[in-house]
């Protein structure tokens, strides 16, 4: 049985220190930027402040997990009526040679995930990068195990450019 996890002022210090870069990462590689990122991390930890049932101390992670993800779904539903704006506002310094490579990989990598359906890319974050075992991303998910490995399993396929037949 899972303890149950109160949070108090002090309490809620320590968990936001323990998870905030667990969550922040998770909702940067669903978002694939860094501002809606760190909006997600925000309000999961006001939501997670705000609740009025106890955390599981069980789960605390994966509890932190779902409220980033429903905020990143929330997210879509809001920008799905929404205009895009025509004008590029990207900024244009120019960095270091090694700090240009690195983020032109990245930007790459985050392409690429960003072309996988959000189910997938989800299980796959939180395995490969929380390394969440399968059953705890089946319950955050509501899918069967075997869903799960399914689609990691295609994640990893597709980012590495094979393709199933």
């Amino acid at each position: 049985m899972a303890d149950v996890y109160l949070l108090q002022v002090t309490d809620f210090s320590t968990l936001y220190k323990k998870y905030a870069q667990d969550v922040y990462r998770f909702a940067l590689y669903l978002s694939g930027e860094r501002g809606q990122a760190e909006d997600i991390t925000s309000e999961t930890f006001v939501r997670a402040w705000a609740s009025p049932e106890p955390i599981e101390a069980a789960t605390v992670k994966s509890y932190l997990f779902t409220i980033a993800r429903n905020l990143f779904l929330q997210g879509i539903r809001k920008q799905s009526r929404q205009v895009a704006l025509d004008h590029d506002f990207s900024d244009g310094r120019a960095g270091p040679y090694s700090q240009a490579e690195q983020k032109e990989k990245l930007g790459a990598v985050m392409a690429e995930l960003q072309k996988l359906p959000e189910l997938s890319r989800a299980a796959l974050l939180m395995h490969a990068v929380d390394e969440m075992p399968y059953e705890e991303i089946a319950r955050v998910l509501e899918i069967s195990l075997a869903a799960v490995k399914g689609k990691i399993f295609r994640a990893r396929m597709a980012l590495a450019g094979l393709k199933e037949n």
